[in-house]
């Protein structure tokens, strides 16, 4: 007897047994992906959420939370250099901080990172391929992306580089943002396949486009969708299936989410307790946070349900009021 194809089409989240590998995969709506046996609460208790640096009070502090419960930051360490607006991006295991901008020595092309596990300093990387700030970044299990940015002069990049998380180097060239977008201020997010990138700045003002590319690959960015509205500067997370997007440039307290595994515009989701823009944004495979702002800065941290919506509620406060900067988790959506 030939065997049929299925009725209908594979649900996003189905689970299967391969029986070539003996793992557990769930489809992510175009493959099946491995479920990882590794976990945040095996290594720190808990999902923990790294802040990384920032401005406004002493700009190298590097501090956490453990996004499963609720509560103030606690001091983690010291990074290396003491940049703002610069990317994060994470493994199950490091936290890693690239760019930035650091007053008054200028715009830098470091790549740092902390090991979630434990608490210290920073440690040394490599470098990107041009010091740059504004930059976003995503990452699967095993590689980092950073994309965009800007240069001394305000010019903006289309670069899109990567490391090997488990190994220490200079960013490689992965492709290019697309050719309309050579933008800084962006931010990033991503599933286990895809990394995508909200928004940003080119010449002329705030665009609402959101682009992905396949972490896994090498290439060009392609078109996802839009904005609900034109904006830079916001703050993404996302578990392995859906992304959020909350504030931005027009400061506003919008959040709003897409399905990441299909392409489309964003959808309203709730709003922020606050409108300014420049949250760092990470999560656990549940929950959605989000610290500090740009502006004058603050110390908020707030939360959401992922699959849910509604709004933000209160969370915590940082170790003190706080601007543009960086963040990631060890539980976010590239990790499955």
């Amino acid at each position: 007897m030939t065997e049929q194809r299925p009725l209908q089409l594979t649900p996003v989240g189905a689970l299967r047994f391969n029986t070539d590998s003996a793992k557990l995969e769930y489809f992510d709506g175009n493959q099946y992906v491995n479920i990882t046996t590794d976990s945040p609460e095996q290594n720190t208790g808990g999902t923990r959420g790294i802040f990384y640096s920032g401005q406004v009070s002493s700009d190298r502090v590097i501090q956490f939370v453990n996004i499963d419960t609720t509560g103030n930051a606690i001091d983690f360490g010291d990074a290396v250099t003491d940049t703002r607006v610069a990317a994060s991006f994470s493994s199950r295991v490091r936290c890693f901080k690239a760019g930035g901008y650091n007053d008054p020595s200028g715009i830098k092309d470091i790549i740092e990172f902390v090991t979630f596990s434990s608490t210290g300093d920073g440690t040394d990387f490599g470098d990107l391929s041009a010091a740059r700030y504004n930059l976003c970044g995503f990452s699967d299990a095993t590689r980092g992306v950073v994309a965009g940015g800007e240069q001394s002069g305000s010019p903006y990049m289309d670069i899109i580089e990567y490391v090997t998380m488990t190994s220490a180097g200079n960013a490689i060239d992965f492709g290019n943002l697309l050719a309309a977008n050579q933008v800084g201020q962006n931010a990033g997010m991503s599933s286990p396949t895809r990394g995508i990138t909200a928004g940003g700045y080119v010449p002329g003002g705030a665009v609402n486009v959101i682009q992905y590319v396949t972490i896994s690959t090498l290439g060009n960015s392609a078109d996802f969708g839009d904005l609900i509205g034109a904006e830079s500067r916001t703050g993404c997370c996302s578990n392995a299936v859906r992304g959020l997007i909350g504030g931005g440039d027009p400061a506003n307290d919008r959040i709003s989410f897409i399905e990441m595994a299909s392409l489309g515009n964003a959808v309203d989701f709730g709003n922020s307790t606050n409108n300014y823009e420049g949250k760092a944004g990470m999560n656990s495979p549940t929950r959605g946070i989000w610290g500090a702002s740009d502006g004058s800065g603050t110390d908020t941290i707030e939360y959401v349900q992922i699959m849910n919506t509604g709004d933000a509620v209160d969370f915590g406060n940082l170790l003190a009021s706080r601007r543009q900067v960086s963040g990631s988790s060890n539980g976010h959506g590239g990790l499955g």
